[in-house]
Protein backbone atom coordinates (compact mmCIF):
# COMPACT_ATOMS: atom_id res chain seq x y z
CA UNK A 1 0.00 0.00 0.00
CA UNK A 2 1.39 3.26 -1.13
CA UNK A 3 0.93 6.55 0.93
CA UNK A 4 -1.05 9.21 -0.68
CA UNK A 5 0.71 12.34 -1.40
CA UNK A 6 -1.63 15.45 -1.00
CA UNK A 7 -0.48 18.06 -3.78
CA UNK A 8 -1.19 21.59 -2.68
CA UNK A 9 -3.22 24.14 -4.79
CA UNK A 10 -3.75 21.55 -7.31
CA UNK A 11 -5.53 22.55 -10.30
CA UNK A 12 -7.12 20.36 -12.98
CA UNK A 13 -6.11 20.61 -15.98
CA UNK A 14 -8.38 22.18 -18.04
CA UNK A 15 -8.73 24.82 -15.10
CA UNK A 16 -7.98 27.64 -18.18
CA UNK A 17 -10.60 26.14 -20.36
CA UNK A 18 -14.63 27.72 -19.35
CA UNK A 19 -15.75 26.49 -16.05
CA UNK A 20 -17.67 23.17 -15.62
CA UNK A 21 -21.33 23.97 -15.64
CA UNK A 22 -21.92 20.96 -13.86
CA UNK A 23 -24.83 18.67 -12.72
CA UNK A 24 -27.30 20.14 -10.19
CA UNK A 25 -27.42 23.85 -12.85
CA UNK A 26 -28.61 21.69 -15.53
CA UNK A 27 -30.54 19.31 -13.66
CA UNK A 28 -32.38 22.47 -12.42
CA UNK A 29 -33.01 23.58 -15.90
CA UNK A 30 -34.44 20.47 -17.15
CA UNK A 31 -36.42 19.74 -13.64
CA UNK A 32 -38.21 22.76 -14.60
CA UNK A 33 -39.15 22.01 -18.06
CA UNK A 34 -36.25 24.15 -20.27
CA UNK A 35 -35.25 22.80 -23.41
CA UNK A 36 -31.63 21.64 -22.76
CA UNK A 37 -31.24 21.02 -26.71
CA UNK A 38 -29.21 24.46 -27.14
CA UNK A 39 -27.04 23.96 -24.32
CA UNK A 40 -25.89 20.42 -25.99
CA UNK A 41 -25.36 22.30 -29.57
CA UNK A 42 -23.09 24.79 -28.00
CA UNK A 43 -21.09 22.05 -25.28
CA UNK A 44 -20.34 19.68 -28.38
CA UNK A 45 -19.28 22.71 -30.75
CA UNK A 46 -16.94 23.16 -28.03
CA UNK A 47 -15.64 19.90 -27.56
CA UNK A 48 -15.36 19.63 -31.40
CA UNK A 49 -13.38 22.28 -31.61
CA UNK A 50 -10.95 21.40 -28.66
CA UNK A 51 -10.96 17.35 -28.13
CA UNK A 52 -9.18 17.95 -25.21
CA UNK A 53 -12.08 20.13 -23.45
CA UNK A 54 -12.85 17.76 -20.53
CA UNK A 55 -15.28 20.31 -19.43
CA UNK A 56 -17.45 20.38 -22.78
CA UNK A 57 -17.28 16.80 -22.20
CA UNK A 58 -18.67 16.12 -18.77
CA UNK A 59 -21.16 18.67 -19.08
CA UNK A 60 -22.22 17.43 -22.56
CA UNK A 61 -22.72 13.94 -21.13
CA UNK A 62 -24.77 15.19 -18.61
CA UNK A 63 -27.13 16.86 -21.20
CA UNK A 64 -27.22 13.76 -22.69
CA UNK A 65 -28.42 11.94 -19.74
CA UNK A 66 -31.48 14.21 -18.93
CA UNK A 67 -32.86 14.07 -22.83
CA UNK A 68 -32.73 10.31 -22.37
CA UNK A 69 -29.69 9.56 -23.93
CA UNK A 70 -27.81 7.25 -21.66
CA UNK A 71 -25.82 5.16 -23.78
CA UNK A 72 -24.37 7.88 -25.71
CA UNK A 73 -24.27 9.96 -22.46
CA UNK A 74 -22.09 7.00 -20.88
CA UNK A 75 -19.77 7.16 -23.96
CA UNK A 76 -19.07 10.61 -23.71
CA UNK A 77 -18.42 10.62 -19.95
CA UNK A 78 -15.79 7.79 -20.30
CA UNK A 79 -14.30 10.11 -23.10
CA UNK A 80 -14.30 12.97 -20.65
CA UNK A 81 -12.57 10.82 -18.11
CA UNK A 82 -9.95 9.90 -20.07
CA UNK A 83 -9.11 13.26 -20.79
CA UNK A 84 -9.08 13.91 -17.45
CA UNK A 85 -9.66 12.91 -14.00
CA UNK A 86 -9.95 15.15 -11.73
CA UNK A 87 -12.76 18.44 -11.92
CA UNK A 88 -13.21 21.47 -9.65
CA UNK A 89 -16.34 23.23 -8.73
CA UNK A 90 -15.86 26.11 -6.65
CA UNK A 91 -18.10 27.11 -3.81
CA UNK A 92 -20.66 29.76 -4.43
CA UNK A 93 -20.18 31.58 -1.21
CA UNK A 94 -18.24 32.70 1.05
CA UNK A 95 -17.33 31.80 4.21
CA UNK A 96 -14.91 29.62 6.62
CA UNK A 97 -14.77 27.29 3.82
CA UNK A 98 -14.10 23.46 3.28
CA UNK A 99 -12.75 21.45 0.27
CA UNK A 100 -14.63 18.23 -0.06
CA UNK A 101 -12.65 15.99 -2.18
CA UNK A 102 -15.40 13.69 -3.87
CA UNK A 103 -14.31 9.90 -5.34
CA UNK A 104 -16.48 9.24 -8.27
CA UNK A 105 -17.26 6.64 -10.44
CA UNK A 106 -18.73 5.99 -14.16
CA UNK A 107 -22.11 5.64 -14.53
CA UNK A 108 -25.32 7.74 -15.05
CA UNK A 109 -27.26 9.74 -12.25
CA UNK A 110 -27.91 7.15 -9.66
CA UNK A 111 -23.96 5.67 -9.78
CA UNK A 112 -22.62 8.53 -7.44
CA UNK A 113 -24.41 10.43 -4.35
CA UNK A 114 -25.33 13.67 -6.01
CA UNK A 115 -23.80 15.49 -4.17
CA UNK A 116 -23.47 18.83 -6.46
CA UNK A 117 -27.40 19.47 -4.50
CA UNK A 118 -25.86 18.97 -0.95
CA UNK A 119 -23.34 21.53 -0.87
CA UNK A 120 -24.92 23.66 -3.63
CA UNK A 121 -25.36 27.12 -1.67
CA UNK A 122 -22.53 26.75 0.59
CA UNK A 123 -19.27 27.41 1.31
CA UNK A 124 -18.14 23.89 0.09
CA UNK A 125 -15.82 23.40 -3.11
CA UNK A 126 -15.97 20.51 -4.94
CA UNK A 127 -12.31 18.32 -6.24
CA UNK A 128 -14.77 15.52 -7.82
CA UNK A 129 -11.58 12.44 -8.64
CA UNK A 130 -13.44 10.06 -11.35
CA UNK A 131 -11.49 6.46 -11.02
CA UNK A 132 -12.47 3.78 -12.64
CA UNK A 133 -11.79 -0.32 -12.52
CA UNK A 134 -9.65 -0.61 -15.17
CA UNK A 135 -7.36 2.87 -14.90
CA UNK A 136 -4.02 3.83 -12.78
CA UNK A 137 -5.08 5.56 -9.97
CA UNK A 138 -2.73 8.39 -8.67
CA UNK A 139 -0.78 8.40 -5.31
CA UNK A 140 -0.76 12.49 -5.71
CA UNK A 141 -4.89 13.26 -5.02
CA UNK A 142 -5.50 17.53 -4.58
CA UNK A 143 -5.38 19.28 -0.91
CA UNK A 144 -8.66 18.54 0.46
CA UNK A 145 -10.34 19.34 4.28
CA UNK A 146 -12.43 15.40 4.18
CA UNK A 147 -13.04 13.16 1.40
CA UNK A 148 -15.97 11.44 0.61
CA UNK A 149 -16.43 8.43 -1.37
CA UNK A 150 -20.01 8.79 -3.09
CA UNK A 151 -19.78 5.32 -5.60
CA UNK A 152 -22.94 3.97 -4.72
CA UNK A 153 -23.46 0.21 -4.53
CA UNK A 154 -24.29 -1.95 -7.86
CA UNK A 155 -22.94 -5.06 -9.48
CA UNK A 156 -21.32 -2.82 -12.32
CA UNK A 157 -19.91 -0.98 -8.89
CA UNK A 158 -18.71 -4.07 -6.63
CA UNK A 159 -14.90 -3.74 -8.57
CA UNK A 160 -14.44 -0.58 -8.00
CA UNK A 161 -15.78 -0.73 -4.37
CA UNK A 162 -13.57 -3.67 -3.54
CA UNK A 163 -10.54 -1.58 -4.94
CA UNK A 164 -11.11 1.51 -3.15
CA UNK A 165 -11.62 -0.09 0.11
CA UNK A 166 -7.67 -0.84 -0.26
CA UNK A 167 -7.48 2.36 -1.75
CA UNK A 168 -8.60 4.80 1.66
CA UNK A 169 -6.95 2.70 4.06
CA UNK A 170 -5.13 4.99 6.16
CA UNK A 171 -6.37 8.22 3.83
CA UNK A 172 -4.26 11.26 4.85
CA UNK A 173 -7.54 13.48 5.58
CA UNK A 174 -11.08 11.96 7.24
CA UNK A 175 -13.12 9.69 5.15
CA UNK A 176 -17.16 10.33 4.62
CA UNK A 177 -18.66 6.52 3.35
CA UNK A 178 -16.26 3.76 3.63
CA UNK A 179 -16.58 2.14 0.59
CA UNK A 180 -16.48 -1.28 2.38
CA UNK A 181 -19.49 -0.28 4.42
CA UNK A 182 -21.10 1.15 0.80
CA UNK A 183 -20.99 -2.51 -0.71
CA UNK A 184 -23.21 -3.98 2.09
CA UNK A 185 -26.01 -1.76 0.37
CA UNK A 186 -26.94 -4.22 -2.26
CA UNK A 187 -31.18 -5.26 -1.70
CA UNK A 188 -29.62 -8.29 -0.19
CA UNK A 189 -26.92 -7.35 1.82
CA UNK A 190 -28.56 -4.31 3.18
CA UNK A 191 -31.48 -7.08 4.43
CA UNK A 192 -29.44 -9.43 6.06
CA UNK A 193 -27.56 -6.22 8.12
CA UNK A 194 -30.89 -5.00 9.22
CA UNK A 195 -32.91 -8.21 10.21
CA UNK A 196 -34.36 -8.82 13.71
CA UNK A 197 -34.44 -5.04 14.67
CA UNK A 198 -36.90 -4.44 16.70
CA UNK A 199 -39.75 -2.02 15.33
CA UNK A 200 -38.39 -2.71 12.31
CA UNK A 201 -39.47 -4.90 9.12
CA UNK A 202 -37.60 -4.91 6.00
CA UNK A 203 -38.57 -8.51 3.59
CA UNK A 204 -35.96 -10.40 2.63
CA UNK A 205 -34.48 -9.95 -0.80
CA UNK A 206 -33.66 -13.02 -2.51
CA UNK A 207 -31.55 -13.28 -5.96
CA UNK A 208 -33.05 -15.46 -8.32
CA UNK A 209 -31.66 -16.39 -11.97
CA UNK A 210 -34.27 -16.43 -14.91
CA UNK A 211 -34.95 -19.76 -14.72
CA UNK A 212 -35.64 -20.33 -11.45
CA UNK A 213 -38.53 -17.76 -11.91
CA UNK A 214 -40.08 -19.58 -14.59
CA UNK A 215 -40.17 -22.99 -12.82
CA UNK A 216 -42.02 -20.68 -10.09
CA UNK A 217 -44.07 -19.47 -12.97
CA UNK A 218 -44.85 -22.88 -14.09
CA UNK A 219 -45.58 -24.77 -10.72
CA UNK A 220 -42.61 -26.54 -10.58
CA UNK A 221 -40.99 -24.72 -7.80
CA UNK A 222 -42.70 -23.19 -4.86
CA UNK A 223 -42.90 -19.66 -3.91
CA UNK A 224 -42.17 -20.62 0.07
CA UNK A 225 -38.42 -22.35 -1.03
CA UNK A 226 -37.24 -19.01 -2.89
CA UNK A 227 -38.69 -16.93 -0.05
CA UNK A 228 -38.05 -17.69 3.91
CA UNK A 229 -40.97 -14.79 4.85
CA UNK A 230 -43.91 -16.05 3.00
CA UNK A 231 -45.36 -16.40 -0.57
CA UNK A 232 -47.86 -14.84 -3.16
CA UNK A 233 -48.67 -11.73 -3.85
CA UNK A 234 -44.53 -11.36 -4.46
CA UNK A 235 -42.26 -8.27 -5.75
CA UNK A 236 -39.93 -9.03 -8.49
CA UNK A 237 -37.07 -6.45 -10.57
CA UNK A 238 -34.22 -7.31 -12.57
CA UNK A 239 -31.34 -6.34 -10.67
CA UNK A 240 -29.26 -3.28 -11.47
CA UNK A 241 -33.09 -1.50 -12.09
CA UNK A 242 -33.56 2.08 -10.08
CA UNK A 243 -36.72 3.98 -10.29
CA UNK A 244 -39.21 1.51 -10.76
CA UNK A 245 -37.96 0.00 -14.06
CA UNK A 246 -40.31 -3.33 -14.34
CA UNK A 247 -40.83 -3.38 -10.87
CA UNK A 248 -44.27 -5.50 -10.58
CA UNK A 249 -46.02 -7.32 -8.18
CA UNK A 250 -46.73 -10.83 -8.72
CA UNK A 251 -50.68 -12.16 -7.46
CA UNK A 252 -49.56 -15.38 -8.66
CA UNK A 253 -47.63 -17.76 -11.26
CA UNK A 254 -49.71 -16.49 -13.63
CA UNK A 255 -48.68 -13.36 -13.05
CA UNK A 256 -45.26 -14.29 -12.95
CA UNK A 257 -45.21 -15.94 -16.25
CA UNK A 258 -47.00 -12.83 -17.86
CA UNK A 259 -44.19 -10.54 -16.60
CA UNK A 260 -41.35 -13.00 -17.74
CA UNK A 261 -42.82 -12.83 -21.59
CA UNK A 262 -42.00 -9.39 -21.59
CA UNK A 263 -39.35 -8.60 -19.10
CA UNK A 264 -35.93 -10.27 -20.76
CA UNK A 265 -33.64 -10.02 -18.07
CA UNK A 266 -31.61 -12.50 -16.60
CA UNK A 267 -31.39 -11.89 -12.93
CA UNK A 268 -34.33 -10.51 -10.78
CA UNK A 269 -34.69 -9.68 -7.18
CA UNK A 270 -37.84 -11.38 -5.49
CA UNK A 271 -39.52 -10.45 -2.14
CA UNK A 272 -42.71 -10.15 -0.28
CA UNK A 273 -45.29 -7.60 -1.14
CA UNK A 274 -46.06 -5.96 2.23
CA UNK A 275 -49.61 -4.30 2.62
CA UNK A 276 -48.48 -0.87 4.28
CA UNK A 277 -52.32 1.31 2.89
CA UNK A 278 -53.08 3.18 5.62
CA UNK A 279 -56.58 3.36 6.78
CA UNK A 280 -57.93 5.53 4.38
CA UNK A 281 -56.39 3.19 1.38
CA UNK A 282 -53.56 5.65 0.76
CA UNK A 283 -50.03 4.16 0.17
CA UNK A 284 -47.56 7.07 2.02
CA UNK A 285 -43.51 6.47 1.71
CA UNK A 286 -41.24 8.51 3.23
CA UNK A 287 -37.90 9.40 2.10
CA UNK A 288 -35.37 10.17 4.53
CA UNK A 289 -31.60 11.23 5.27
CA UNK A 290 -29.58 10.39 7.98
CA UNK A 291 -26.43 12.23 8.75
CA UNK A 292 -24.57 11.15 11.59
CA UNK A 293 -27.31 8.84 12.82
CA UNK A 294 -30.34 11.67 12.84
CA UNK A 295 -32.84 11.55 10.41
CA UNK A 296 -33.85 14.34 8.43
CA UNK A 297 -37.16 14.20 5.84
CA UNK A 298 -36.69 14.79 2.39
CA UNK A 299 -40.12 14.70 0.78
CA UNK A 300 -43.42 12.77 2.33
CA UNK A 301 -45.46 11.40 -0.86
CA UNK A 302 -49.45 10.01 -0.81
CA UNK A 303 -50.37 7.87 -3.74
CA UNK A 304 -53.24 5.33 -4.38
CA UNK A 305 -50.88 2.88 -6.03
CA UNK A 306 -48.51 0.80 -3.72
CA UNK A 307 -45.28 1.61 -5.82
CA UNK A 308 -45.06 5.49 -5.40
CA UNK A 309 -42.06 7.59 -6.54
CA UNK A 310 -42.97 11.56 -5.48
CA UNK A 311 -42.78 12.58 -9.19
CA UNK A 312 -46.14 10.37 -9.71
CA UNK A 313 -47.99 10.65 -6.75
CA UNK A 314 -49.89 13.39 -7.87
CA UNK A 315 -48.95 15.79 -5.81
CA UNK A 316 -48.36 18.58 -7.75
CA UNK A 317 -51.91 18.34 -8.29
CA UNK A 318 -53.14 17.74 -4.98
CA UNK A 319 -54.01 20.50 -2.42
CA UNK A 320 -54.36 18.22 0.41
CA UNK A 321 -51.84 15.91 -0.38
CA UNK A 322 -49.31 18.90 0.20
CA UNK A 323 -50.58 19.90 3.23
CA UNK A 324 -49.92 16.86 4.40
CA UNK A 325 -46.15 16.68 3.49
CA UNK A 326 -46.15 20.20 4.58
CA UNK A 327 -47.25 18.74 8.33
CA UNK A 328 -45.02 15.61 7.93
CA UNK A 329 -42.51 17.91 7.65
CA UNK A 330 -43.15 20.46 9.93
CA UNK A 331 -43.75 17.47 12.84
CA UNK A 332 -41.06 15.29 11.35
CA UNK A 333 -38.84 15.52 14.50
CA UNK A 334 -41.21 15.09 17.42
CA UNK A 335 -43.34 12.71 15.44
CA UNK A 336 -42.18 9.87 12.91
CA UNK A 337 -38.56 10.39 13.81
CA UNK A 338 -39.33 9.91 17.80
CA UNK A 339 -41.71 6.59 16.89
CA UNK A 340 -38.78 4.40 14.98
CA UNK A 341 -35.58 6.52 16.92
CA UNK A 342 -34.63 3.07 18.29
CA UNK A 343 -35.20 1.53 14.72
CA UNK A 344 -33.08 4.61 13.10
CA UNK A 345 -30.03 4.27 15.60
CA UNK A 346 -30.18 0.46 14.80
CA UNK A 347 -29.86 1.03 10.67
CA UNK A 348 -27.24 3.74 11.77
CA UNK A 349 -25.22 1.13 13.91
CA UNK A 350 -25.20 -1.84 11.61
CA UNK A 351 -24.52 0.14 8.29
CA UNK A 352 -22.03 2.94 9.43
CA UNK A 353 -22.43 5.55 6.71
CA UNK A 354 -22.84 8.95 8.14
CA UNK A 355 -24.49 9.77 5.22
CA UNK A 356 -27.22 7.23 4.03
CA UNK A 357 -30.31 8.02 2.16
CA UNK A 358 -33.65 5.47 3.19
CA UNK A 359 -36.83 5.14 1.25
CA UNK A 360 -39.74 3.73 3.84
CA UNK A 361 -42.60 3.66 5.02
CA UNK A 362 -45.17 2.58 8.21
CA UNK A 363 -47.04 -1.17 8.37
CA UNK A 364 -50.20 -1.44 9.56
CA UNK A 365 -49.05 -2.19 12.60
CA UNK A 366 -46.64 0.72 12.95
CA UNK A 367 -43.61 -0.62 12.19
CA UNK A 368 -41.29 1.02 9.89
CA UNK A 369 -40.66 -0.27 6.82
CA UNK A 370 -37.66 -0.65 4.83
CA UNK A 371 -37.49 -0.53 0.98
CA UNK A 372 -34.34 0.51 0.06
CA UNK A 373 -31.32 2.58 2.02
CA UNK A 374 -28.82 3.62 -0.43
CA UNK A 375 -25.73 6.81 0.22
CA UNK A 376 -27.46 7.88 -3.61
CA UNK A 377 -30.66 8.67 -3.42
CA UNK A 378 -31.11 12.22 -4.75
CA UNK A 379 -32.35 14.87 -1.98
CA UNK A 380 -32.78 18.56 -3.76
CA UNK A 381 -34.74 21.08 -3.23
CA UNK A 382 -36.06 22.45 -6.79
CA UNK A 383 -39.37 22.02 -6.21
CA UNK A 384 -41.42 24.93 -7.24
CA UNK A 385 -41.50 27.76 -3.84
CA UNK A 386 -44.36 29.18 -4.91
CA UNK A 387 -45.98 25.37 -4.77
CA UNK A 388 -44.12 23.67 -2.05
CA UNK A 389 -43.01 27.00 0.49
CA UNK A 390 -42.94 24.35 3.08
CA UNK A 391 -39.95 22.26 1.67
CA UNK A 392 -37.35 24.72 1.18
CA UNK A 393 -36.61 25.35 5.34
CA UNK A 394 -36.87 20.93 5.25
CA UNK A 395 -34.30 21.08 2.98
CA UNK A 396 -32.04 23.68 4.35
CA UNK A 397 -31.84 21.57 7.61
CA UNK A 398 -30.18 18.18 5.79
CA UNK A 399 -28.15 20.74 3.53
CA UNK A 400 -26.84 22.52 7.43
CA UNK A 401 -26.19 18.83 9.06
CA UNK A 402 -24.53 17.55 5.97
CA UNK A 403 -21.97 20.99 6.39
CA UNK A 404 -22.06 20.46 10.27
CA UNK A 405 -20.98 16.70 9.09
CA UNK A 406 -18.32 17.56 7.16
CA UNK A 407 -16.89 20.11 9.42
CA UNK A 408 -17.18 17.71 12.51
CA UNK A 409 -14.95 14.78 10.30
CA UNK A 410 -12.33 17.94 10.03
CA UNK A 411 -12.52 19.10 13.54
CA UNK A 412 -12.34 15.33 14.88
CA UNK A 413 -8.51 15.05 12.77
CA UNK A 414 -7.55 18.28 13.93
CA UNK A 415 -7.98 16.95 18.15
CA UNK A 416 -6.09 14.05 17.45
Amino acid sequence: MTEKTIIPNTEPVSAALPPLIGVAPLMRRAFAGEDLLQQGEELLARAHQNPQDAHACLDFSMVLQLTGNRENALAVQAEAIAIQSHYSLPARHAGPGLRLLVIMGPGDLMANTPIEFLVEDSDVSLELLYLTPESDWPQSVPDHDVMMVAVAESDANRPLLQRLAEYVIDWPRPVINRPEHIAVLSRDGACAALQGIPGLEMPAAVRVDRAVLQAMAKGEVAVTSILPDGGFPIIARPIGSHAGQHLEKLACAEDAEAYLDKVDAECFYVSRFVDYRSADGQYRKYRVALIEGKPFICHFAISSHWMIHYLNAGMTESAAKRAEEAACMANFDDDFAMRHALAMQAIDERIGLPYLGIDCAETRTGELLIFEVDNAMIVHDMDPEGMFPYKKPAMRKIFSAFRDMLENARSAEMTD
